[in-house]
């Protein structure tokens, strides 16, 4: 790369990292080419970005942005994973496919601005994802009012049912 390539992919980068607050550093050390189409191929479907970009060059672009926290885990071959709105999906996904694969591992991760280590990775990931949070949040909220709704329609059912039981 000449220096003129180099500043387009620094600012490129520094755009795309501007605007996340979430990502994962991953060591790809050892992976071999099927394995990392196959795995930028699913953090595609799930509407995720996989970049792999000089330390240097990643550095440059993390400055004044929340990446900026994750400078010292920047060494070695390092990948970007980042998904703009369902962090708990993509570390599910990069969990799985860690799994499988021992030349795949986190380096670390940054959660909506704080550092997060290997093992606080694996809570994330198993943690429910944003719909399934939502839906329980939704059904919390709604029982109370179905209750109230049962209540006060009782006097109304149970007059109902003595008219009945009267007219027979």
């Amino acid at each position: 790369m000449n220096r003129e390539e180099k500043q387009q992919t620094v600012e490129s980068l520094s755009e795309q990292f501007k605007s996340i607050d979430s990502a994962f550093l991953i060591d790809y050390k050892g992976l071999k080419v099927v394995d990392a189409t196959e795995l930028r191929r699913k953090i595609r479907e799930i509407d995720g970005h996989y970049v792999v970009v000089k330390n240097t060059l990643a550095m440059r672009a993390a400055k004044e942005t929340q990446l900026e926290r994750l400078g010292p885990f920047f060494e070695g071959p390092t990948a970007v994973a980042y998904h703009p709105k369902d962090v708990v999906g993509l570390a599910k996904l990069l969990t799985e496919i860690s799994k499988g694969n021992p030349n795949f591992a986190f380096k670390a991760a940054l959660v909506q601005g704080e550092v997060l280590s290997v093992d606080k990775i694996q809570e994330i990931a198993s943690m429910p994802s944003r719909e399934v949070l939502l839906s329980k949040l939704v059904f919390l909220l709604k029982a109370p009012l179905q209750r109230l709704t049962m209540v006060l329609k009782a006097p109304v059912r149970n007059l109902n049912l003595v008219l009945k039981q009267v007219q027979k």
